[in-house]
């Protein structure tokens, strides 16, 4: 792309190549050159989001914040973050099971090693293609943990369900595939260099 436009007397170098910026170049042309950042950076806006989501829940319910876990009552005070959530399934083909697995040493630590871990992907930036397998089969299970497409729970009483099928559950299976089919963590992450080291190189997966 060349420059044509001459420098006139008394413009400064910084107003003179915005001048020929402006003549040389189209609407269309600075359209297509602007649009991959922007969605660059709104994929990583969407990714520190989703960041900021799994990393709160673990902390909130290893260490007691007092939202969706009272004070005192965190993981590290001897809770149990799945007793509460497993222990009140009242609905869907899989009741029993989950109840079952409610406290369960087993069923806290891959919990919480599942939030902290997928936090800790989406807020590098790193290995996304692991944290979207990881994350999609979280969101599943505690989508079947809620069973959407019942009416009714086994107690008799309504669901009060808000879509059979589509829940912010799969909405957030969704998110997770999508950072990891277009590399989001290479803006504003640390996606480029863990691309370069030779073991991901070498194992495609670990993107």
């Amino acid at each position: 792309m060349a420059l044509h436009q001459h420098r006139q007397p008394g413009m400064s170098l910084s107003g003179w190549r915005k001048a020929a910026w402006a003549t040389t170049t189209s609407d269309s042309t600075l359209d297509e050159l602007a649009a991959p950042v922007a969605v660059a950076r709104i994929a990583a806006t969407t990714r520190l989001l989703t960041s900021f989501t799994f990393l709160w829940a673990f902390g909130d319910k290893a260490f007691g914040w007092g939202y969706a876990t009272p004070a005192g009552k965190g993981w590290i005070d001897g809770g149990s973050p799945t007793k509460g959530f497993l222990s009140h399934v009242a609905a869907g083909p899989l009741e029993g099971t989950f109840h079952a697995w409610a406290g369960a040493a087993w069923a806290d630590w891959a919990f919480m090693l599942g939030l902290l871990g997928i936090g800790i992907a989406l807020a590098s930036g790193v290995a996304l293609r692991a944290a979207a397998v990881a994350g999609t089969a979280m969101m599943a299970l505690m989508w079947a943990a809620e069973w959407p497409p019942a009416r009714h729970l086994s107690d008799g009483s309504l669901s009060m369900s808000t879509n059979p099928l589509v829940d912010y559950h799969v909405l957030y299976a969704a998110v997770l595939v999508m950072l990891a089919v277009i590399g989001a963590g290479r803006f504003w992450g640390l996606g480029t260099a863990w691309r370069s080291l030779p073991v991901v190189r070498r194992n495609r997966w670990l993107l």
